[in-house]
């Protein structure tokens, strides 16, 4: 079939790969230099109207969105007003993850466990909520934030000058939950608003040091599968995936594509620390090289409400992805450096995050620049072979984190 995947980050190349690996025609748009070597990049206009004429244009047979910013600009629902099919959920469903204070209100309502919590929409209020709490806390900003726009404040200082900086923005809501300890794992749910199939679960690393330490970030790296005992994963499904469907369907939201539930394994069970509308980034660098049946056959069922979980197959493999990141990330990053990578051995993949081409070089031009993923029977298997290849990209200055695996101690830092 024909698939147009919206996006150009490393999100987008994973999934343009998982496409074209099964021999669909794959379009990308606005894509970059290392999509282009995979599917036929579009430039063009990227705001919902337009990208659902090029659909139409292009006779895609089925429209698969990568960033969150496009469903919450309601690119689903302008596919819908021309007759294509799109893997994605509706800009009033994408509110799940555009707007986290509306999203807590609808865990509430449905009764899906997460952290205590309160939202917001003046400074004054909150900063006097903050002497009714013990440290450490987590401020949120309530909008769209590529994954940031969270601080954990070890004091009360520290998040008073968090939300300073929210409110600094017109319009601004900010979330103040307690903190919650335990293991974070990510868990996505491919649906099609009523079934579902639950890709390996996964664990993303997001500070940009060391030992979780330092600003937070859209992701460092992943491990796939984490360890998730049987009946824990059943757990989740009971009182989260299938609650939060459900309370959507109810609500009169259509919800397709994928479900991202970040969750903490806390001492009294699973809990939300947030949901995404979409997949991971960085984890679909992780979880897509383990599927092995065909992604966009199965966005094209979910899309038309008729998705057969029991499609969809996972290898019994693991992966782990290592982000070479630009000097100067999370804050500001340096851009326009030279980029060399070598040959990438069979199992292993170099997804190109923020990446441009001039005069046939290779030019860095985002924050977070590569994915660097590789597969392997076992989990320290895919480690070590993703910082080998890592450690090979000619990338001056990159920052990467040395310990991605370290929460189950896998990878110590004499390794790498």
């Amino acid at each position: 079939m024909r698939v147009l995947v919206i996006g150009g980050g490393g999100r987008e190349h994973a999934i343009v790969d998982a496409c074209a690996r099964h021999r669909h025609e794959v379009l990308c748009t606005p894509g970059n230099p290392g999509i282009a070597e995979l599917a036929r990049v579009l430039p063009g206009p990227q705001d919902p109207d337009s990208l659902a004429r090029l659909a139409r244009d292009e006779g895609a047979d089925v429209v698969i969105v990568g960033p969150e910013v496009y469903l919450a600009a309601g690119v689903v629902d302008a596919c819908a007003s021309e007759g294509i099919s799109a893997f994605g959920p509706t800009r009033a469903a994408s509110r799940l993850e555009g707007d986290k204070a509306w999203s807590k209100a609808f865990m509430q309502r449905h009764r899906i466990p997460t952290a205590a919590h309160r939202a917001f929409d003046d400074l004054d209020a909150a900063l006097s909520h903050l002497a009714t709490l013990t440290a450490p806390m987590v401020i949120k900003d309530a909008g769209l934030k590529a994954g940031k726009g969270v601080t954990i404040a070890h004091s009360e200082t520290e998040a008073r000058e968090a939300l300073r900086e929210i409110f600094a923005q017109s319009g601004a809501q900010a979330v103040i939950e307690d903190f919650m300890t335990g293991q974070e794992v990510s868990v996505l749910a491919l649906t099609d608003g009523e079934r579902y199939a639950l890709t390996p679960p996964s664990q993303d690393h997001k500070t940009i040091h060391e030992g979780d330490t330092g600003p937070m970030t859209g992701g460092m790296g992943v491990i796939c599968p984490f360890p998730v005992p049987a009946d824990l994963m059943s757990q989740i499904c009971e009182q989260i995936i299938e609650p939060t469907l459900r309370g959507l369907r109810e609500e009169g939201l259509r919800f397709t594509g994928v479900l991202y539930a970040g969750l903490m394994l806390t001492p009294q069970g699973p809990k939300v620390v947030e949901f995404n509308a979409r997949f991971g980034d960085p984890e679909a660098e992780a979880v897509l090289p383990l599927l092995e049946s065909d992604l966009a056959q199965h966005a094209l069922d979910a899309a038309r409400g008729a998705l057969d979980p029991a499609t969809v197959r996972f290898g019994e493999g693991a992966s782990a992805v290592v982000i070479l990141a630009a000097p100067g990330y999370p804050a500001e990053p340096q851009r326009d450096i030279p980029l060399r990578i070598p040959p990438v051995p069979q199992g292993s993949a170099v997804y190109h995050a923020g990446t441009r081409l001039e005069g046939g070089q290779l030019l860095s031009a985002g924050g977070r620049v590569l994915a660097v993923t590789a597969t392997a029977p076992a989990l320290t298997d895919a480690l070590k072979a993703a910082y080998a290849l890592a450690r090979q990209i000619d990338f001056p200055g990159a920052q990467r984190r040395l310990d991605i695996g370290h929460r189950l101690g896998l990878v110590p830092a004499t390794e790498v």
